[in-house]
């Protein structure tokens, strides 16, 4: 019997990843198998072609190791947008400086001989978590990434859908109030509000209100200073019972809700999955997200919406790139 493997390359703004893997034998209900992985930090190579290269130099020696039994189907590659996954370009994603133009996929056809096929990282998200995670069994499900920045994947009447030039889900991108931190590159984005960055921003004013009235805050002497502050410290401070941590994410989560609200009365999802600092941090910021929720979407909307965090954890870079594979094998990505 002929063993079917995937590679998965995950390129992200801090660190980049090729990964083997399998699907085990009842693939309904197992998530796939990773045999292999190798990371390398984005930065740490002269060139974009450089980096590809390195990870594709792993992916050889990974295959080597394969029996004559065990095919390799393709290579899924997920990478932060701007991208156009129909002409496997990367488009100067800017956590990716000089990354522009970039025919990842020609790149990667050429060293391997293998088919290749390229998403953003939300959309490779919300495939992982459909197919392997908090959003199995659905057929309507927005996939957010709440973590260095805050978009969307859409799987909609159990397809994934992208647009026409895959800048569907950028719900970041929303202004959701006049002033506020900036992400996305507006000022009140939500994105400026539920992201890494975002947070951190959101801390720094904060913080500074109350030293500017004379208060100490203990964890943001703790981290060295305002500039040193991160959404992470503050959700680390907010599990060991600082109350302006925990005010802070609940700013956040009322935001959050602002923005759900429009994907629920929008959309109609059955689910909305979020992942990263959400997963991390749901019991500060979910009561907040959830009762501005309640109170702006349509009651029949919200009744039928499950908002879960996301399951996949540390797995979901390496899963989401295997999930393209995955739905590249099948005809099932867009055209």
């Amino acid at each position: 019997m002929i063993s079917k493997y995937y590679l998965g390359l995950d390129i992200g703004g801090t660190k980049s990843a090729v990964v083997l893997a399998s699907l085990p034998e009842n693939p309904a209900d197992e998530k796939p198998l990773l045999h292999d992985r190798f990371v390398l930090p984005t930065g740490s190579a002269a060139s974009p072609r450089a980096l590809v290269d390195a990870l594709l130099q792993a992916a050889r020696r990974m295959l080597t190791g394969l029996g004559p039994d065990q095919t390799v189907v393709g290579t899924g590659i997920s990478c932060g947008s701007p991208l156009d996954s129909r002409r496997g370009l990367i488009l100067s994603p800017p956590n990716l400086p000089g990354w522009d133009q970039i025919p990842i996929t020609e790149w990667v056809r050429d060293a391997t001989g293998l088919p290749a096929w390229l998403l953003n990282d939300a959309d490779a998200g919300a495939l992982a978590e459909w197919r392997f995670g908090a959003g199995r069994g659905c057929q309507n499900m927005v996939f957010l990434t709440f973590g260095t920045g805050f978009g969307a994947g859409l799987i909609l009447n159990g397809r994934l859908y992208s647009g026409i030039d895959d800048g569907a889900g950028e719900i970041g991108h929303v202004r959701i109030s006049p002033t506020g931190p900036v992400g996305y590159g507006k000022a009140g984005s939500l994105e400026g509000f539920c992201s890494g960055g975002g947070i951190a921003q959101l801390a720094r004013l904060m913080v500074l209100e109350k030293t500017q009235m004379g208060e100490r805050v203990a964890f943001c002497d703790r981290a060295g200073g305002p500039e040193q502050l991160s959404a992470r410290l503050v959700g680390e401070a907010a599990d060991d019972g600082d109350p302006l941590a925990q005010e802070i994410l609940a700013v956040s989560g009322r935001y959050l809700g602002q923005g759900l609200a429009i994907l629920l009365d929008l959309l109609n999802p059955e689910r909305i999955v979020i992942g990263s600092i959400f997963a991390r941090s749901q019991r500060w910021i979910w009561p907040a997200a959830d009762e501005v929720l309640k109170r702006e979407s349509l009651a029949r909307t919200y009744r039928r919406c499950q908002v879960l965090p996301a399951q996949l954890g540390e797995q979901t870079g390496d899963l989401a790139a295997v999930s393209i594979a995955l739905e590249g094998e099948k005809g099932a990505l867009p055209q």
